[in-house]
């Protein structure tokens, strides 16, 4: 026991001795085992940091309130409600009778002795420096000690006076204003002060103003009542304070009043699910969400950390091959003097402990210290702040540890093969002859093809996605096995190459047992880059098909829907017209039953009398037998007086697709001129011709009678139409026929069912008033043209309803983004460090140039050509690698979307049009950028850290 701890501590002290007196190759070693452990510390405390606790949460939901009280909205109908309050229902089974609604008198719900701070929000437009800015009006006592938390101050104070108010810093930037500006709401001449600049924590980007309460929305509401504009809509909340807080049945007990309670005791202390009576109603689940989104993000966590941890494996193993290699004639000296072969073997893996000590604790604190410099870049990214530093020490511990433990075993082998060296063979430098075995690119080939069916079955017949995981796991080892013969394979195309990268593609090939180490690292890196980007990739691009366009990019429509509103429209569209970049205007109309004063809403409004609506009439074989109900069973779902199988079929009928939610406003049709055809941009000549014609365009197939005829029902008798709904009975009214085209699909129309020329209006005997129009532009409009155009609008006096369409914006989460961030950092040092290992164990190559009279350009170029020859092999098979675990992750998430379907199907939901969209996008503008920048980089830095004059060197120094 005693002869092996000296044994050991004298290997550890001449390791350490070694390690120093080669800080240029101990770094690069360092380095190596180091800059994985720099990443995932960091995602670690990332990911930790921004994962609020529910202290953290109601802190920013609450402050230091103990509770929020907000209507339920059933009219005082008793509730059941979710221990967060975020899912409500009401008492009762309301099957065949009205769904409770109204307002309650919150107040009264409030025990005696609780200290009340109300809430007001609402929505209005403020004058900014350029205009107008569509802006949410908070009126709360900010500076009370339960505000802290929900808002943090930035500059200034909080308002203390009826004219004061405090703004956040986004409302700041976008309008123009700073502390200390006068501000003022649009048709309310009293100005207000500025007098402090907050942030919401969880919403950085939200434009907000804060007064004292009815300080602002009561003035500005009266103001807009007395300019016939819509209010704020204003809606209030009330903190409560009471001591020892709110328990759950003191929540249960207010909700039989028709109010929902945030209690931050009970959210802190939740009940037994057998407690929470919602939760034993039929159709509520428990306290926990899981979404498909939700899994397949820990599932890219789950794996991009397992593919970095297989990384420092990869990484540490050339490090320690190369520096075993550079040391072997000390190792020889020590078989010399008597040395026994455990005695070689301790002294290379404590090489291993010592440098993976060092990088462990290196690497932590580099981990640190990257986190903390791009935190607040990562906060505006998402739009919100993170939560307290949450530095988990068991998982860092457990990180720190895996590095010295993967030192350890990356020395093993190294370790091995210098204690079966024989003394002269380590004296003199010699090699020996080595065979390039066969066996492990075999092993390698089955490990690829077993990994892939394991993969496979994870994510079509499996729900685990740690199976998925450990197929991709295993498949990328495969890869790596199979490196040494992809590496000959890749030297074949060196006939094609000019001299210097041939050179240094045929001294890669050569020396095998160093390039395929160094390749297999930068392959483990990029496989991780890429498999967060594809998955990434993919992600985007389902949002990216989900989002439905009102309009062609780029192009602006602005809608009167107020009664009266019309005899404004024609300054309105010049307005418009004038402020911004317009290159054609499309006037449109609408239809209008009734006095031509009615508002698009009228119909629906008792302050408006005699305003009708209307109805398009859809023929009965274009009624989808899964939406057409029985009047003789008006209690009936009628999708399941089919079988599933039938369901399923009826599915896929074009009558049973669903209608498209991207149009603008309340209309399902627009009435102008073919200039709106050119802004839509519908091109199809047919289509275009019949519209000349004065036919009109139906795009929604399902309004076309056999005739293709559409018919619009004139309703204007309202009360005779609600009995016969409430009867499930056909609704009275005079139904006008239009000739009409049958036109493309709905979506070329941006959602707009039926497009009508104004000759077609004016033969059917239907009125019309001025709606508004569409424009199309040469530059999308910025925010400050916006807002002069909202200040432009206002002068009118009429409210407009703006609108331009900016097209699918990509957001990714702080997943991703910190995935990907860190993931990239990896691909690059990791490429730089193993090349530059590839580079210093090449030095006597470089020597052997400067010996031979090569020209110092000469040394330069190979030296850079062989580190990016290197790069560019592991950046080719690290994209073939990184590509499978991500397809997997989507294949699993695509059947458990179609799983979910299937079963609303079943339930008689669900149409082809709802069939879950979930693709699989390769990243290739990022493939294409690693494939370039990553061995452009190592071949140029490479490039400049080489001498161009090496000093020459006696043959058996090593």
């Amino acid at each position: 026991m005693n002869s092996w701890f000296h044994a050991w501590r004298t290997a550890i002290r001449i390791a350490r001795r070694d390690a120093w007196r080669n800080k240029g190759r101990s770094l690069l070693v360092l380095a190596m085992l180091a800059l994985p452990i720099v990443g995932v510390s960091a995602a670690d405390i990332t990911l930790r940091t921004a994962e609020l606790s529910p202290a953290e949460k109601l802190s920013r939901d609450i402050g230091r309130a103990d509770a929020r009280m907000r209507d339920a909205g059933t009219g005082g109908v008793p509730v059941y409600q979710a221990p967060n309050g975020d899912s409500v229902s009401p008492v009762g089974n309301f099957e065949n009778k009205p769904y409770p609604q109204g307002s309650t008198d919150v107040l009264k719900a409030i025990p005696a002795g609780t200290t009340i701070l109300s809430d007001t929000s609402g929505h209005a437009k403020l004058r900014t420096k350029h205009g107008l800015l569509s802006t949410e009006i908070r009126e709360i006592k900010s500076s009370d000690r339960m505000v802290k938390g929900m808002m943090r101050l930035r500059d200034g104070r909080f308002p203390r006076k009826s004219d004061e108010v405090a703004a956040t810093t986004s409302f700041l930037k976008n309008s123009g204003l700073s502390v200390g500006s006068t501000l003022q709401a649009r048709t309310l001449d009293r100005p207000y002060t500025i007098v402090g600049s907050y942030e919401l924590p969880g919403l950085l980007k939200v434009d907000q103003v804060t007064a004292l309460p009815d300080a602002l929305l009561a003035p500005l509401d009266k103001a807009l009542e007395k300019a016939g504009l819509p209010t704020t809509d204003a809606h209030t909340t009330h903190l409560l304070a009471l001591r020892g807080g709110f328990t759950w049945n003191m929540v249960k007990q207010i909700n039989t009043k028709g109010v929902v309670v945030e209690s931050r005791a009970v959210i802190l202390d939740p009940p037994a699910r057998s407690d929470v009576p919602l939760y034993q109603q039929e159709g509520h689940g428990g306290y926990a969400y899981s979404t498909g989104a939700d899994m397949m993000t820990l599932a890219v966590v789950a794996t991009v950390v397992g593919l970095a941890m297989l990384e420092i494996c990869l990484l540490a193993g050339p490090a320690f091959a190369v520096g075993a290699r550079r040391s072997r004639r000390q190792l020889g000296l020590v078989g010399a003097n008597g040395g026994d072969r455990h005695h070689v073997r301790a002294i290379v893996l404590a090489s291993g402990l010592v440098l993976g000590v060092a990088a462990a604790l290196v690497g932590t604190a580099l981990g640190m210290v990257l986190t903390l410099a791009l935190r607040t870049t990562m906060e505006d990214l998402v739009g919100e702040r993170f939560g307290a530093l949450d530095i988990r020490p068991l998982e860092l511990l457990g990180i720190a540890l895996l590095a010295v433990i993967t030192g350890l075993l990356a020395a093993l082998v190294p370790a091995v093969n210098a204690a079966r060296q024989p003394v002269l063979a380590s004296l003199t430098g010699r090699r020996g002859v080595r065979r390039t075995s066969r066996v492990l690119p075999t092993i390698g080939l089955v490990a690829v093809a077993l990994g892939a069916a394991i993969a496979l079955y994870g994510s079509t017949l499996s729900d685990s996605i740690v199976i998925v995981g450990a197929g991709s796991a295993i498949a990328e080892l495969g890869v790596v096995a199979m490196t040494p013969a992809l590496v000959g394979l890749f030297g074949r195309i060196g006939r094609f190459l000019p001299l210097s990268p041939r050179l240094a593609l045929r001294d890669a090939v050569r020396n095998r047992g160093r390039t395929a180490p160094a390749v297999a690292a930068v392959l483990a890196a990029v496989a991780g880059t890429v498999a967060v980007a594809t998955y990434a990739a993919s992600s985007d691009s389902e949002q990216r098909a989900q989002y439905q366009a009102s309009m062609p990019h780029g192009a602006v429509s602005v809608m009167v829907e107020e009664a009266g509103g019309a005899r404004d429209v024609p300054q309105i569209r010049a307005a418009v017209q004038k402020a911004l970049p317009v290159d054609i205007r499309a006037d449109v109309d609408r239809l209008v039953v009734g006095s031509p004063g009615c508002s698009m809403y009228g119909a629906y409004s008792t302050n408006e009398k005699g305003c009708g609506r209307y109805e398009l009439v859809t023929p009965k074989a274009n009624e989808c037998p899964l939406w057409a109900g029985d009047a003789a069973r008006p209690g009936e779902d009628p999708a399941m007086k089919y079988s599933v199988a039938e369901r399923r079929e009826l599915s896929k009928d074009w009558r049973c697709k669903e209608p498209m939610d991207g149009h603008y406003g309340y209309t399902d049709m627009l009435i102008g001129d073919a200039s709106i055809l050119k802004v839509l941009g519908i091109t199809d000549p047919a289509t275009v011709k019949a519209f000349q014609d004065g036919k009109a365009l139906a795009f929604d197939h399902r309004y076309l009678d056999t005739s293709n005829r559409v018919g619009i029902k004139l309703i204007t008798d309202l009360k005779a139409a609600e009995k016969a709904e409430a009867a499930s009975k056909p609704v009275p009214g005079e139904i006008r026929t239009l000739t009409a085209h049958k036109a493309g699909d709905v979506g070329a129309s941006y959602g707009i069912p039926l497009l009508i020329p104004k000759e077609a209006m004016k033969d059917a005997r239907l009125s019309t008033v001025a709606y508004g129009a569409y424009y199309s532009t040469d530059k999308l409009p910025g925010s400050e043209q916006r807002q002069r155009l909202e200040r432009d609008l206002e002068k009118i006096g009429s409210d407009a309803m703006l609108r331009i369409e900016e097209g699918y914006t990509s957001e990714n989460d702080i997943y991703t983004l910190a995935l990907l961030a860190f993931a990239g950092l990896i691909t690059i040092g990791a490429a730089g460090i193993a090349t530059g290992l590839a580079q210093s164990d090449a030095e006597a190559d470089l020597k052997t140039l400067a010996a031979v009279g090569a020209p110092p350009r000469v040394r330069r170029t190979l030296s850079g050509f062989q580190c990016g020859v290197v790069a560019a092999m592991g950046v080719i098979l690290g994209s073939v690698a990184g590509v499978l675990p991500a397809i997997g992750l989507r294949l699993a998430d695509r059947r458990e979307r179609m799983e979910y379907y299937e079963a609303e199907l079943a339930r008689g939901f669900g149409s082809a049009e709802g069939m879950p969209f979930v693709p699989i996008v390769i990243p290739w503008p990022t493939l294409l950028a690693l494939l370039i920048v990553v061995p452009l980089g190592a071949t140029l830095l490479a490039a400049l850290l080489t001498r161009s004059r090496g000093a020459l060197a006696r043959r058996a120094v090593n």
